[in-house]
């Protein structure tokens, strides 16, 4: 059995310009939430580096926590239906909820998990997006804290795969895909 070798990833945002943009969402963060005792949402598998280097700079009370949304199968399509397969820990109700993701796509899953978390009668609900890809929004998405507007490349590494593979690179790059 022949294995496809992997795509080399191309560089498209490098650490330093990452820990710049971080830096600068950390800040805006801050000034909103320095007093009310958020509750952040990461939602798995991707948004986990940009959560753990966000949180590390932001000094003040919070609490996080993690939900996974069934969403990508293998490879790059997105599957129609949307579920959460992992559910959060911490209660939400009466709580200032800041959801933060790794990228934001179609907006499907975004949607999905907005009108979720709205169900549960949070103080206040936003997200929180290191990566947004407009040219392929299918639903429309209000994003309150935005890192890198983003062309359509498939983006990997700084937590974000492509099958599993490149989670652990610490720049963002692209790689390019057989169609």
């Amino acid at each position: 059995m022949t294995m496809n070798p992997q795509p080399e990833p191309k560089l498209f945002l490098s650490r330093q310009e990452i820990a710049r943009t971080v830096a600068s969402l950390a800040a805006e963060i801050t000034k909103e939430y320095c007093d009310k005792n958020p509750l952040l949402i990461g939602i798995l598998k991707g948004s986990f580096v940009f959560l753990a280097d966000l949180v590390r700079l932001l000094n003040f009370p919070l609490e996080v926590d993690f939900i996974k949304l069934s969403s990508y199968g293998r490879g790059r399509s997105t599957p129609g239906e949307l579920k959460v397969v992992q559910r959060f820990k911490c209660p939400v109700k009466g709580r200032h909820v800041l959801i933060v993701e790794d990228i934001v796509d179609t907006g499907q899953s975004m949607a999905f998990l907005t009108e979720y978390l709205g169900k549960k009668k949070p103080a206040s609900l936003r997200l929180c997006v290191l990566t947004d890809k407009p040219p392929r929004r299918q639903v429309e998405v209000n994003i309150d804290y935005l890192g890198f507007s983003v062309p359509d490349k498939f983006l990997v590494g700084y937590g974000m795969d492509w099958d599993e593979k490149y989670r652990n690179l610490p720049d963002i790059g692209y790689v390019e895909l057989e169609k």
